[in-house]
């Protein structure tokens, strides 16, 4: 694989790691589709006992690539459809993981990357890490997100994130449900191998059963349905002159012609 790298230990615990340091782990359609396989031959391997999410270098995640989401908007909306139903594709995968995953965040968790980590089953983070549902800021929207950032913190705690778009601190990530641990960054690891005890203490099959049963509830099912009207949706909003110009304005580290210029 070239965006990620994966180990599997004795006990059956699966780290995968997004390596694209330079970009802060932003994802583009390599990482995506690799992502995706990763993960679908995790779960069907009979090693595995839980899956670890991390990303190398500074960060978690960044979310979408700035570079691919800037191309995307020169495509048709069918492409940006298919698009977009391969990141939705994604996320399902990790949320229907028969197996517990664990996202491990440092740095930052931004856009598609709290996508990432709410389709996790748990998520620990740094004290210092930061969070942002940030798509607005680029005139778009978190579209294929929304599903699981709504179960995981609520419809109301969900919007004020995506229309704020603002970076918020761990405390806070934590009091909303983003993740259900902080500690010190020097503690991570160790915080994430007390989780992963926890897990490898319980039935495999229990695990498996819960995962099953909880997705079949009315906070835990995410539909086609669901997922193609989020896929449609940012494949149109992706077209729109306010998504041309977040995306020039933050290339050009301008800012976008939306924002009330102040006086000097």
């Amino acid at each position: 694989m070239e965006t990620l790298e994966l180990g599997i230990d004795a006990r059956g615990v699966a780290r995968i790691v997004m390596n694209r340091p330079e970009v802060f782990n932003a994802f583009n359609e390599l990482m995506i589709a690799e992502l995706t396989a990763c993960v679908n031959a995790c779960a069907a391997d009979p090693a595995v006992r839980v899956i670890v999410l991390a990303g190398s270098g500074k960060a978690f995640s960044a979310g979408a690539d700035i570079q691919w989401m800037k191309q995307a908007a020169n495509e048709s909306q069918e492409w940006n459809a298919q698009d977009a139903r391969h990141f939705a594709g994604m996320l399902d995968a990790i949320a229907r993981c028969p197996k517990p995953t664990l996202a491990r965040v440092h740095g930052v968790s931004l856009g598609g990357g709290i996508g990432l980590q709410c389709a996790c089953d748990i998520a620990i983070a740094s004290d210092d890490a930061r969070f942002a549902v940030s798509e607005a800021r680029l005139g778009v929207l978190p579209s294929v997100i929304a599903p699981y950032l709504i179960n995981a913190v609520g419809v109301r705690e969900g919007r004020r994130l995506g229309l704020m778009a603002n970076r918020i601190p761990a405390a806070e990530a934590l009091r909303l449900g983003l993740v259900q641990e902080i500690v010190p960054m020097e503690e991570l690891d160790a915080a994430v191998e007390r989780w992963l005890g926890e897990l490898l203490a319980s039935s495999p099959n229990a695990q498996r059963e819960i995962k099953q049963l909880f997705s079949q509830l009315q906070m835990g099912e995410i539909t086609p349905e669901v997922r193609e009207l989020t896929s449609q949706t940012i494949a149109r909003v992706r077209l729109s002159d306010e998504a041309r110009e977040g995306f020039a304005a933050f290339l050009a580290k301008r800012p976008a012609a939306w924002i009330p210029k102040t006086d000097e």
